[in-house]
């Protein structure tokens, strides 16, 4: 030993170290139990890359900070041996990594040794490319940056602790990577965090994680996440317990425990996807276009025939207008889905601004339909206003071509493509441009949310006036007050309830709902035509003896009260 050289020396005291560490801590240790257990069932003996895995550690060499490349089969096979293998690496890479002289590819660690009595909350710099270091109070971090608060040193038994903190890089170990996940890895970075040797869960002053970040494509989610290795065949991400919060250069994580982290990228639709929604969205909107060829004969069939009762008459007036929008959106959609990709600039810009107005004017006939039940229900005053219908048709397709007017004149239409994250395009479609997101928050979310709570209310209105008539006796036994009340939610549902569906199309969790939103969307003609025949046929003077009923006896009752 006396002609060592200082480097072999080193070499065996690493050696020594890491065999200590595997020997009494892993064994030891109860996280990963659970999973190392399922080896007991059976021969208690199994392989992963042609490696025999036991259910009890013995702190053999073949467990080192390289497996993965030296294992490719860890990464995503379910087996309980590689399983077990994977929860072990893990816990090696935090536990023994930290006092090797050489780390593996894509492994950066710090090593901290903090008082049980800090008195301030310790901040952690990382980046991808960066070994992660600790700062001071008042520096700032121009990469990631961790807070770790102080609360979770003081919960602690030991008077010194030690922290440990890992960046990964995911291509270079080949773990970390969820069998058919869509969203993408921010800069293929995971960061790893340790405080002690047992497992942190239930804080109440989170650990903050703060991952930097440029402006994101269109269409693109960031997610905090966790690896769960419990998730799926091999593992998988999982948010539960952590907050996301969209900064101005980057993303806030807000998690109540501690493991490995990342951000996620996720597209708002994936490529499958999106061509499900589009075939569902293109054969719903033709049937609906056959159906409302079908619900307006009808209408204009029973506007003729009942020429002198006045309040059937603009009532199937207004659901002939709400219906012919319908009809044009949907047609406007099959436009789009068709000629969007290819055509000229001029010609994109012109089906950008019709489909656009084809949607406003949905919107519009939408409020004037509440509008509508609001005077008839409230005011008593629907039909004594003159050329009532033709004021709404006037309103109901000149704003629309107002504000449809104002966005071509600043340039808001042309192509737009919805991509993936490796910048694959999905689909073409010609309306509002990325440069110009204001006018579809204004115009489209903004208004709609606004004709959403105008219906809502009107709707409970309605339902209170009904109510109210037949406590007091005007409406007796036949329920005609309710019958009319059945009109009005019939048009909240079919026509607000389901554009507000919308709302909820947000995030990762929600192709199902992105789903029943098209479905329900493109079926409106459909569902317009049923709710039509069943209400007006062919009971039509029924129900309008009813809204007359009720009508004459408001008035009677407004003019004895003057």
């Amino acid at each position: 030993m006396a002609g060592s050289s200082p480097d072999t020396t080193q070499c065996s005291m690493n050696l020594l170290l890491s065999t200590v560490l595997l020997f009494l801590v892993l064994p030891d240790a109860d996280q990963g139990q659970e999973i190392c257990a399922a080896l007991g069932r059976g021969d208690g003996r199994h392989q992963c890359c042609n490696m025999t895995v036991e259910q009890e550690e013995r702190g053999d060499r073949t467990l080192s900070p390289d497996l993965p490349r030296r294992c490719p089969e860890l990464g995503h096979s379910g087996s309980p041996a590689c399983a077990c293998l994977r929860e072990r690496w893990l816990r090696l890479l935090q536990v023994v990594g930290p006092v090797l002289h050489s780390h593996p590819a894509g492994v950066k660690v710090l090593l901290l040794n903090v008082s049980r009595a800090v008195t301030w909350d310790v901040l952690i710099a990382f980046s991808p490319t960066e070994h992660p270091r600790m700062l001071n109070v008042t520096e700032k971090a121009k990469a990631g940056k961790i807070h770790l608060p102080r609360e979770v040193f003081r919960s602690l038994s030991s008077q010194t602790v030690r922290v440990v903190v890992t960046v990964l890089n995911i291509p270079q170990l080949g773990m970390f990577q969820e069998v058919n996940q869509t969203g993408q890895v921010l800069d293929n970075t995971v960061v790893g965090i340790t405080v002690g040797e047992t497992s942190i869960s239930g804080l109440r002053d989170p650990v903050q994680l703060t991952f930097t970040h440029g402006q994101l494509p269109h269409g693109i989610t960031p997610q905090c996440v966790f690896w769960d290795p419990s998730k799926g065949q091999a593992g998988g991400w999982s948010s539960s317990g952590c907050d996301t919060e969209l900064r101005n250069k980057g993303t806030r994580c807000s998690c109540d425990h501690l493991t490995f982290f990342t951000l996620l990228l996720n597209p708002a639709l994936d490529g499958s996807t999106a061509q499900a929604l589009i075939a569902v969205a293109t054969a719903g909107c033709g049937v609906a276009m056959a159906f409302s060829v079908f619900t307006i004969a009808f209408c204009i069939f029973f506007r003729c025939r009942f020429r002198s009762e006045e309040t059937l008459r603009i009532n199937l007036g207004l659901h002939v207008n709400l219906v012919g929008s319908l009809f044009l959106l949907n047609l406007a959609f099959l436009l789009n889905s068709r000629l969007s990709t290819g055509t000229m600039p001029g010609t994109c810009k012109v089906l950008g601004g019709f489909t656009h107005y084809c949607l406003l004017c949905c919107f519009t006939w939408t409020a004037l339909e509440g509008c509508h039940l609001y005077l008839l229900f409230v005011k008593v005053l629907g039909t004594y206003i003159r050329h009532y219908l033709v004021k709404l048709c006037l309103l109901g397709w000149g704003f629309p071509a107002l504000v449809v007017g104002v966005a071509g004149a600043i340039g808001s239409y042309g192509e737009c493509s919805i991509q993936t994250m490796d910048h694959q395009v999905i689909a073409h479609l010609c309306w509002i441009t990325s440069k110009h997101l204001l006018v579809h928050y204004i115009t489209n979310c903004g208004y709609f949310g606004l004709i959403f709570l105008f219906n809502t209310a009107v709707f409970g209105v309605v339902i209170q006036k009904s109510c109210h008539l037949q406590g007091t006796g005007v409406v007796q036994r036949d329920h005609r007050a309710w019958k009319v009340a059945l009109v009005a939610m019939g048009l909240f549902c079919l026509l607000g309830a389901t554009w507000a569906l919308a709302f909820l199309t947000h995030g990762t969790s929600s192709a199902a709902m992105l789903y029943l939103f098209t479905i329900l969307n493109s079926l409106q003609g459909i569902f317009i035509f049923i709710w039509l025949v069943v209400l007006y046929y062919p009971k039509v003077k029924e129900t309008v003896g009813s809204f007359s009923h009720i009508i004459r006896h408001d008035k009677a009752t407004t003019a004895s009260q003057d």
